[in-house]
C-alpha cells in the first residue's frame, strides 16, 4: 500500500482493485457495460449535477487503436454475457501502468459523487505511450484517470521510480560538467541551450534544490551522488521502457 499523495510522473506501478458484488443495469452497447457502481455514493445535495449510480464500462481491448478508451476495470464473468440484471464482479487485476500526469484539488473536485476527489492521477496501462495519441483524441496525451482515496479500493505497487533521488526542479551538473535542470525523467533542459542530446551523463552533482544552493557535503547532494554513482540515463530509460512497453513521454 501506498501514500495517497505519493505519485509522481514517470512511476510505473502495478494498480489492482479486489473484485466487488455489483449489478449490471445495461447490457453492452456502443462498446460500453453499464454497471451499478459498488463503491461512490450518490451525491444529494446536487451542487454539481446529478449522478444515477451507474458507471459505463469500456468493454475494448485496446487493440482497435487510439479511439478505444483503456480501461482497467473488468466485470466477472465478462461482458459479452451479461444483460441487464445480471449480477456480476467488477474490480481490476493486477495491471502495469505509468504515470503521465498528477494533479491534487484543494478544495476536492466537484463531482456527482461522494467521496470528491482530492488528488488525479493520469496513467497508461502497460504497451501504450503518451505520443501515440492525438492532441484531439479523448485521451489527449494523459490516459485513465484514477482517483486514490475516493473511495474505491485500489492498491498500487511501486515498480520503477527513475530519477527518486531528484526533485522536479532541481539543478545538477553532469560527468561532462554540463548544467541541466530537471523537470521530470525524460524532461531534462540544458543550461547552455544547446540540443539535450543522450541526455545528462552521470555520476550527477545536485547545485540548487527549490532555487537553493545545495553544499556539495549536504545530505540531498549525498543521496543524488549516490542514486547515479552507478548505470547512466539511457540505462534507466530502458529499464523504464522494458517495464511500461511505452516511449516516454515528450
Amino acid at each position: 500500500m501506498r501514500d495517497e499523495g505519493d505519485f509522481r510522473v514517470g512511476d510505473v506501478l502495478s494498480v489492482s482493485c479486489p473484485f466487488t458484488p455489483a449489478r449490471v443495469e445495461r447490457e453492452v452497447r456502443w462498446g460500453h457495460l453499464a454497471v451499478r457502481w459498488p463503491w461512490w455514493e450518490i451525491d444529494e445535495s446536487r451542487a454539481f449535477g446529478h449522478w444515477n449510480g451507474v458507471v459505463a464500462l469500456g468493454v475494448g481491448d485496446g487493440d482497435e487503436g487510439p479511439g478505444t478508451e483503456p480501461e482497467l476495470f473488468r466485470t466477472d464473468p465478462p461482458p459479452e454475457g451479461l444483460g441487464a440484471g445480471d449480477p456480476c464482479r467488477v474490480g481490476v487485476p493486477p495491471t502495469v501502468v505509468h504515470v503521465t500526469a498528477v494533479e491534487h484539488h484543494d478544495p476536492p473536485l466537484e463531482t456527482a459523487w461522494l467521496p470528491r476527489p482530492v488528488l488525479t492521477v493520469a496513467v497508461l496501462p502497460r504497451g501504450l505511450s503518451y505520443r501515440e495519441f492525438p492532441d484531439d483524441s479523448h485521451l489527449n496525451g494523459t490516459g485513465y484517470f484514477l482517483h486514490p482515496g475516493d473511495g474505491i479500493p485500489f492498491a498500487f505497487e511501486l515498480l520503477m521510480r527513475p530519477y527518486a533521488c531528484l526533485v522536479p526542479g532541481d539543478e545538477v551538473a553532469d560527468a561532462a560538467g554540463r548544467a541541466w535542470r530537471f523537470g521530470g525523467p525524460w524532461d531534462w533542459t540544458p543550461f547552455d541551450g544547446e540540443p539535450a542530446g543522450e541526455g545528462p551523463g552521470w555520476p550527477l552533482v545536485l547545485l540548487a534544490r527549490a532555487e537553493r544552493p545545495c553544499s556539495p557535503s549536504g545530505p540531498e547532494a549525498a543521496a543524488v551522488a549516490s542514486g547515479t554513482a552507478t548505470g547512466s540515463h539511457q540505462e534507466t530509460l530502458r529499464a523504464w521502457t522494458a517495464l511500461t512497453g511505452a516511449s516516454p513521454t515528450p
